[in-house]
């Protein structure tokens, strides 16, 4: 996993790869499972009921492009999302909160079916879209970009010479769609012509509503801050901090990066270990309630495009006094945790400190020195690294017999031009560095909640919960449609044997995604309900301040209980439970920009292709949900998802059954099965959907 100008270090805790949402590109994937055709956005079935349904319903309504959607009720009951049918959304998008009446639509198998008409529109999730402008006859319109509005703004402000065709834009509604009626809008702001990576980067920005700009008060609160850091003090060691720049400590990060923002030692003793874990100690630079703190609040995290970094905190901090650069004294808050000889934890404790880093390795060189290759490295740095690397295996072989999960997916990084242009997609650098780093971390994040826990304290936990029965049953409609055994109700150790099970396979892809789709998301709350793919009692996010605010906020109560001062530190439970609420949703907008960015790059450079008449090479994929119109099949090169369309497979009538995961031909008796690869190219794409489909060229 990547930080800095490329992307974030999702792995940095191992506690991020439940939240990755899979595949992109594709239609709603209402069919993602077998038999899930009828669920509703949340996946809860919908449209079904006991009865008990009431007349009508307020919620949070998710529109499909092909005309009808689904309300997500405020409190959710067991007869699951409401569907509302083409013609019955009135003026709703994507986002809304809606009051829509239940209406009756027959029974099937003794249930009673359910569908709704949305009544009214009770607050709008937003009103500004980003789109490209487009000439129609004497009118222009907006197309808009992505899935919250599906049909063309009719713009009435455009004046001559004042837009060119392809040229993307915001533009705010003035009148929302009623029925036939399109909406109307105006232009808010020309971000460029449509192409350039710079244009779609703003573009995605101003789609999710990302803040891109730091106002003159955070500025001038950051410099300031900087400027009163002063380091010769601090190499001095001020007298409430502990000195650890006697001790060999390194950095571990991708090439681009530019903040380094944990640093790793270790001592290695005959009866085990001591791994120390500094991070930089933000909290030391960042009041509470300032500007600069206001700011992190806001965003809640860092995000990373490629060629883009919107950072939490500005560059003057985060690449800065706050980044642990090698040779220079920084101030941390310091994380030791002592080890036998089997890795089990016998003791820890934390402190506020000093430290000098040794050395700014990559994950790459960090390999090299750990396989021999070791010339012109000191022999302390050589030993520190060959340390850690001994516990980080004894970390993660005690982890796994403790139940942590592991899932097998693979991953894909974009190889661009000078111009930002999309060339091609290389896998990843996979060194065990990476996950002897994410050893280190996990383990400091529980430590830091083993600690705070029985203080009394509301604190932000990272929590994941276990997989509900609902979800559950799901994956073993999905997995018998694949062919694959699995119990009834499966415990963590039969989840992770069956992943075991299937890797090398070509079902592996297809399961992995599968068992994702089945977990909860990780959140960030103070409940105290524990991390399940971690297997861990007690978690929290520690080990990334200058990227995430949870982990500032943990920070500081850190520091408060280190000088005595919990109690005047402490917030009320519910202000915990609100922050955690808002840090979750900056997060999930921070992914779904990131994704949304990464799928419109790669379709475009296919888009261009295409209209280019250029020769395309077929790639494999791999079939990875079933639904009544066709076939989900991700490629293996790019890692996004299209649709092949049932009316897109060769010579036969075939019929798709869902619920069992298979494509039929009625003559030839030839099937398509879940986890089946194929030989697909690029037939058709719809950029401002984000949305593929594909050509069959073998099976």
């Amino acid at each position: 996993m990547r930080k800095g100008s490329g992307g974030r270090r999702h792995g940095r805790g191992r506690d991020r790869w439940p939240d990755r949402a899979g595949g992109r590109g594709g239609e709603r994937r209402d069919a993602a499972f077998p038999g899930r055709a009828s669920a509703g956005p949340s996946g809860r079935p919908a449209g079904r009921s006991t009865g008990r349904h009431p007349g009508s319903v307020t919620g949070t309504f998710r529109a499909n492009p092909r005309g009808f959607g689904f309300v997500i009720p405020d409190k959710p009951d067991e007869a699951g999302d409401l569907y509302v049918p083409d013609g019955g959304t009135l003026d709703a998008m994507t986002g809304d909160r809606v009051v829509a009446r239940v209406l009756k639509r027959g029974v099937r198998g003794g249930r009673m079916l359910l569908h709704g008409r949305i009544t009214e529109v009770l607050e709008r999730a937003r009103d500004t879209f980003v789109g490209e402008m487009v000439r129609s006859g004497d009118m222009w319109l907006v197309v808009p970009q992505g899935r919250a509005m599906t049909q063309p703004i009719v713009v009435d402000d455009v004046k001559p010479g004042d837009a060119a065709p392809d040229a993307k834009v915001v533009v705010q509604i003035v009148r929302f769609q009623r029925g036939p009626e399109p909406a109307h809008g105006v232009i808010v702001e020309r971000l460029g012509p449509a192409g350039p990576i710079d244009v779609e980067t703003l573009g995605i920005v101003r789609e999710h509503g990302l803040p891109d700009r730091f106002g003159e008060d955070v500025l001038a609160e950051a410099s300031a801050a900087t400027l009163a850091f002063d380091e010769d003090a601090a190499a001095g060691v001020a007298r409430d901090r502990e000195d650890f720049t006697g001790s060999t400590v390194v950095t571990i990060d991708p090439p681009d990066a530019r903040d380094y923002d944990d640093a790793v030692g270790v001592e290695e003793r005959d009866d085990g270990w001591t791994l120390a874990v500094h991070i930089a100690d933000v909290s030391a630079f960042v009041p509470e309630g300032g500007a600069l703190d206001r700011e992190a609040r806001l965003r809640g995290n860092s995000v990373y495009f490629p060629r883009k970094v919107l950072p939490m905190l500005p560059e003057a901090l985060s690449n800065g006094a706050c980044s642990l650069q090698p040779g220079r004294p920084r101030l941390v808050k310091s994380v030791l945790v002592d080890y036998d000889r089997d890795a089990e934890v016998v003791g820890a404790r934390f402190a506020n400190g000093v430290i000098r880093s040794a050395r700014r390795l990559t994950y790459v060189e960090a390999q090299g020195v750990i396989d021999g290759r070791t010339g012109g490295y000191p022999p302390e740095v050589v030993a520190t690294l060959g340390g850690l690397d001994r516990l980080a295996h004894a970390i993660e072989r005690r982890r796994r017999r403790e139940g942590m999960l592991h899932l097998d997916l693979p991953e894909v990084g974009l190889v661009l031009s000078e111009d930002g242009r999309v060339l091609d997609a290389a896998p990843p650098d996979t060194s065990w560095t990476h996950t002897l780093i994410e050893m280190c971390m996990v383990e400091a994040n529980e430590a830091v909640a083993r600690n705070l826990d029985p203080l009394g304290v509301p604190f932000l936990r990272r929590v994941h919960p276990e997989a509900d029965a609902h979800s559950t049953a799901q994956l073993s409609a999905f997995l018998a449609a694949a062919g694959v055994k699995f119990p009834k109700h499966p415990d963590r150790r039969a989840l992770q044997a069956l992943l075991d099970r299937v890797a090398g396979t070509p079902l592996s892809n297809a399961v992995n995604l599968a068992f994702l789709k089945t977990l909860k998301r990780a959140e960030y709350s103070p409940a105290d309900v524990g991390h399940f793919a971690l297997a861990s009692r007690h978690y929290c996010h520690f080990t990334s301040p200058i990227r995430r605010y949870p982990d500032l906020h943990v920070h500081r109560l850190l520091d408060a209980h280190l000088r005595g001062r919990l109690a005047d530190a402490a917030r009320p439970a519910g202000e915990v439970e609100a922050l955690g609420r808002h840090c979750t949703a900056t997060e999930r907008r921070a992914d779904e920009a990131e994704g949304d960015l990464r799928m419109l790059l790669v379709l475009t450079a296919i888009a261009d292709r295409i209209r280019a008449g250029e020769a395309i090479e077929p790639e494999d994929g791999v079939i990875t949900g079933v639904a009544s119109f066709g076939m989900f099949v991700q490629s293996s090169h790019w890692l996004i998802e299209g649709v092949l369309r049932l009316d897109a497979l060769p010579h036969d009538w075939w019929e798709a059954d869902p619920a069992r995961g298979v494509v039929v031909g009625a003559r030839s008796r030839e099937r398509f099965r879940l986890g089946d690869r194929v030989t697909v190219t690029p037939a058709r794409v719809d950029l401002p959907a984000r949305r593929l489909e594909w050509a069959i060229e073998s099976h």
